[in-house]
Order: structure tokens, then C-alpha cells, then sequence
């Protein structure tokens, strides 16, 4: 306890510090503001009753940061830009100039990369917009929308979702932290008060050991997270010794730490991503006045409505995308070539590829440890709610994940703020 007060007391007396955590705060204050102020002519009863009888739009309401829930002008929160970076990020495997942008033109060549990002995610969230509006529409829970109306909506709705991408990057800039990870991480804490009343209000006391079992398992996720987040394997780096006159330079030891999870929690944000755009467009696709279509989506969607099937698929999304987030972050060429031009090497590994094998090999095996981690716990909360029956225990495990990787990310950045000022 004394720790965290004197914690607090540095990030007090550090005024930039202060400073950003203060932005980052009045940042989320403007989201839930926005996130409260609906579009026009919703019908809130039918509206209530449609997202407790729902799985698939409660999860997409995580994205939104509850916005959707309200319908509100952040419906759609950051998913947009969540599914043009993934679009952009699988494009480099396709595209050498791409990947090229992103990989060895530096920082500069990211933030071109970024900018592409952004400006794909606004036909994205036209698109989701509109679809959305129409199986609402087909729902009864935004009735008597004219062609006009619907218009409206869809520009205000994307200039919603852009203005939120556009707060997520002044948190990167002048606040702490991801500022898209921030932003979901607020929906998700803001959503907790609703949850909790549901669940108050459906209480059930035969129902008490799955609660007490859901509470035991949120504990054993949060240690697990922080354990495998947290957990590395170093590997030993020697500098060469040079000799100039009479001094010599170098002949230090250090290490090179990689982590079992180097993604973070970004493989679940987009397995979720990726799980929800299609869902959202077969739910549209059912609606249309077609037998042929009709049937093909219904038979989509009585797959995608079993359980099984639905984890199954979620845990290969979440188990790849760690190894492809892995490969994008930590590129073992990369610094291989670093080391060798700053006259590094690992003792007993020849510079150059023999050193990027020996990486390549070690990131591989660690990375299949925080993969099935992550997969793993991942699917746990969706085969809870399919034994128990009670649908907020699966939306509250996979955001239980998002909150405490996001909240890790946080402190760490924080303390090296505070780090950075005491030297």
C-alpha cells in the first residue's frame, strides 16, 4: 500500500506526467458524453429488449464502448479502424511496398502506413453503418427510417466513428498509452454498472456456485494474463571488444528479452473483429427478399449460432493472429542486422542469419505458449455461458482480458514516465 502512495505521489510532483494522465481522462469524459447522445427516431423499449436477447451485438457493443447499446453517434466506437488496420496489416503480406512502408522506412514510413489506415476505415464505417441501420430497421428497433433519414444517420454515424479515431489519436500524442485500446478499455469498465444490474436482477441462488465459479475463474484469468504478459525469455548479447589507443571499448554483456506474449491483447481485438463483421453481414443478408440468399445465410448463421463451432473458430483466430501480430512487431532480421552493425552477438551464434534463426526459433516457441494461452482463455467465457445459460459471464470474460492487458500496458508506461524523470 505505501508503494502505491508513493507511486502516486511521484506521478503527482512529475506536471507532464500529470499533465497527460489529464488529458487522457478529459478525452474519455467527451466519449461518454458522445456515447450517450443517440441518433433520431429509436424506439428504447424494443431497443433494451433486442441487445438482452442478443451475444453477437453485445460483443460488437464492446467495440463501441457501449455507444451502440444507445445507439448513440459512437455506435460503432473504433471498430472501423480496427478492421482497416487489420486490412492494411494482412495487405503487407501481399504487397512488398507495403510492407516495406511499415517495416524500413521508420517512423516516418508508420505514419503513412497509419494514415492509409484511416482513411480506408471510412467507406468501412459507411458500410457498417449503413447495414447496421437496415437490420436494425428490419429489427423494429429504428422504425419509419426514409431514404433521407437513413442518409443522415449514416453520415453522422461515420463522422461519430471518425471524430473517436481521431480522440484515440491525441491520446497516442499528447495523453499515455494506446489510444484505441483506452477507449474500448472505457466502454468495457463503463458497461460494468448495467452488467452487474442484470445479473442483480436475474439472481437466481441455485445459481451461486456458477457465480462463485465465474468469480474464481475471473481471478485465475487476471493472474494468468499479468504472469504470461509479464513473463520473458532473455537472451545473453555480448558487445566485441575495440581497442582505440590506449582505451578499450565495449566487451559489455546484456540481454535481449522476448516476450511470451508480445501481442498484448491486440489478437483478441481482432478475432473479435473478425468474427463480427461477417456475423453483421449475413444478419443483413438474411433479410433480403431472396429465397437462394435467404437460405445460405440462415444455414451460416445456424452454424455461427453453435457454440462449439463459434469458440472453435474464435481460439484459431486469436491462436494466429498472436503469431501474426508476433511477426509484425518483432522481426528477427531487424535486429539481427542491428546487432551486427552495432558490433553485438549472442555468445556462441554466428552473426547475421545464423543469429536470426536462433531468434526466429526462440520467438516461435515462445509465441505458441502465449497463442494457446490466449486462445485458451479466450474460449473459456463462451463455454461457460453455453453451460450456465447466463449470456454477461461471455461478454464479461472477453472483456475482462481487454481491461487487464489494457491496465498492464498502462502502468508500465507510466512507471517509465516516472523512471524517465528520476533520471
Amino acid at each position: 500500500m505505501q508503494a502505491i502512495f508513493q507511486k502516486i505521489k511521484l506521478i503527482l510532483e512529475d506536471s507532464n506526467l500529470t499533465r497527460r494522465l489529464l488529458f487522457v481522462f478529459g478525452i474519455l469524459a467527451l466519449f461518454r458524453i458522445g456515447a450517450a447522445i443517440p441518433i433520431p427516431t429509436i424506439d428504447a423499449t424494443t431497443l433494451e429488449s433486442f441487445f438482452l436477447n442478443n451475444q453477437f451485438f453485445g460483443l460488437l457493443n464492446i467495440f463501441s464502448g457501449g455507444g451502440l447499446s444507445n445507439l448513440s453517434i459512437f455506435m460503432l466506437g473504433v471498430g472501423p479502424f480496427i478492421t482497416a488496420s487489420i486490412i492494411m496489416q494482412l495487405s503487407t503480406l501481399v504487397f512488398p511496398q507495403l510492407k516495406e512502408l511499415y517495416h524500413e522506412e521508420g517512423e516516418a514510413g508508420r505514419r503513412k502506413f497509419s494514415q492509409y489506415s484511416r482513411l480506408l476505415s471510412v467507406p468501412l464505417a459507411m458500410l457498417q453503418s449503413f447495414g447496421l441501420l437496415t437490420l436494425l430497421a428490419q429489427q423494429g428497433v429504428v422504425p419509419g427510417l426514409s431514404l433521407e433519414l437513413k442518409i443522415l444517420s449514416v453520415v453522422i454515424i461515420t463522422a461519430g466513428s471518425v471524430l473517436l479515431m481521431w480522440l484515440g489519436e491525441l491520446i497516442n500524442e499528447y495523453g499515455i498509452g494506446n489510444g484505441v485500446s483506452i477507449l474500448i478499455f472505457a466502454g468495457i469498465v463503463a458497461s460494468v454498472p448495467s452488467v452487474a444490474s442484470q445479473i442483480i436482477l436475474t439472481y437466481d441462488p441455485s445459481l451461486i456456485p456458477t457465480y462463485l465459479g465465474f468469480l474464481v475463474m475471473a481471478i485465475l484469468i487476471v493472474a494468468g494474463v499479468v504472469i504470461v504478459t509479464e513473463g520473458e525469455r532473455p537472451i545473453p548479447i555480448t558487445y566485441a571488444k575495440r581497442n582505440q589507443g590506449t582505451k578499450t571499448y565495449g566487451g559489455i554483456s546484456t540481454y535481449l528479452p522476448i516476450r511470451v506474449n508480445n501481442a498484448g491483447v491486440m489478437p483478441i481485438i481482432f478475432a473479435l473483429s473478425i468474427l463480427l463483421f461477417p456475423q453483421m453481414l449475413i444478419n443483413f443478408l438474411a433479410q433480403v427478399d431472396n429465397v437462394v440468399i435467404q437460405n445460405i445465410s440462415h444455414l451460416f448463421l445456424s452454424l455461427l449460432e453453435n457454440p462449439w463451432l463459434y469458440s472453435s473458430i474464435y481460439f484459431v483466430l486469436v491462436f494466429a493472429f498472436t503469431y501474426f501480430y508476433s511477426a509484425i512487431t518483432f522481426d528477427p532480421h531487424t535486429i539481427a542486422t542491428n546487432l551486427q552493425k552495432g558490433g553485438a552477438f549472442i555468445p556462441g551464434i554466428r552473426p547475421g542469419e545464423p543469429t536470426e534463426n536462433h531468434i526466429a526459433d526462440i520467438l516461435t516457441r515462445l509465441t505458441f505458449f502465449g497463442a494457446l494461452f490466449l486462445g485458451v482463455i479466450a474460449m473459456l467465457p463462451l463455454i461457460m455461458q453455453e453451460i450456465t445459460g447466463i449470456a454477461t459471464l461471455a461478454i464479461g470474460g472477453t472483456g475482462l482480458l481487454i481491461v487487464v492487458s489494457v491496465t498492464l500496458d498502462l502502468i508500465k508506461k507510466i512507471d517509465a514516465q516516472i523512471t524517465m524523470r528520476e533520471y
